[in-house]
């Protein structure tokens, strides 16, 4: 089934997961896009990117939209033309969209043991002493780093680090959840995010907690 997974978060968000496994030609038709996706699909080299693209479409289209609905601002952020949220995210044969009435940023990621060497560049490594193994360490170092790619995905602010500005509390896998925390521009916003793994994949998704800009 190409519909991979369907999650709904609460009565205003829901999580759609797509599985890419279809031909691009299967993915393509019956899909109307406009004339600036035409252009951006045909000219993607890599057929698993062209691929993934088209099958955010059929996302899109799980959740009521089609690509016309979709448009996107100054600084490449993806937004719905009824004033619902929307964030998008590609990693290698899965892709995945939230949809929601909040803010709302969502990321997938392949568990690899690549995140080992680039892990101090987003996250101090001190903090990750007690992880017993280094499976359990990649799956965790995975899910921070999905977490803060998810939070930038909603602030889409330049200048925002992840080492520096985004903060990942602590967690349990079974869990499931945790939070994170901003600071930047003498602000300090607080956000929800809930994580899940598949397949050797990680899937985070954040949104704006109820309790945000104390200083």
């Amino acid at each position: 089934m190409p519909l991979y997974k369907t999650i709904t978060v609460d009565e205003r968000t829901k999580v759609f997961i797509w599985k890419v496994e279809e031909s691009f030609q299967w993915l393509a038709r019956g899909i109307d896009l406009t004339t600036n996706c035409r252009d951006r699909v045909n000219g993607m080299k890599s057929v698993i990117h062209r691929r993934g693209f088209m099958s955010i479409r059929h996302l899109l289209a799980e959740a009521g939209y089609v690509d016309h609905d979709l448009f996107y601002d100054d600084f490449g952020k993806p937004n719905l033309k009824d004033g619902k949220h929307i964030s998008i995210t590609h990693s290698f044969h899965f892709t995945g969209i939230i949809v929601s009435e909040k803010e709302v940023g969502i990321d997938i990621e392949k568990q690899r043991e690549k995140i080992l060497k680039i892990a101090n560049k987003f996250t101090p490594l001190k903090e990750y002493h007690t992880v017993a193994n280094e499976e359990a360490l990649i799956r965790k170092l995975t899910i921070v780093w999905g977490g803060k790619e998810s939070i930038y995905k909603i602030m889409a602010e330049p200048g925002l680090g992840f080492l520096q500005h985004i903060n990942i509390a602590n967690f349990d896998f079974d869990a499931a959840k945790t939070t994170g925390k901003v600071f930047f521009n003498g602000k300090t916003s607080l956000y929800d995010l809930q994580f899940l793994e598949f397949e050797g994949f990680t899937c985070v998704f954040a949104m704006e907690a109820k309790e945000e800009g104390a200083k």
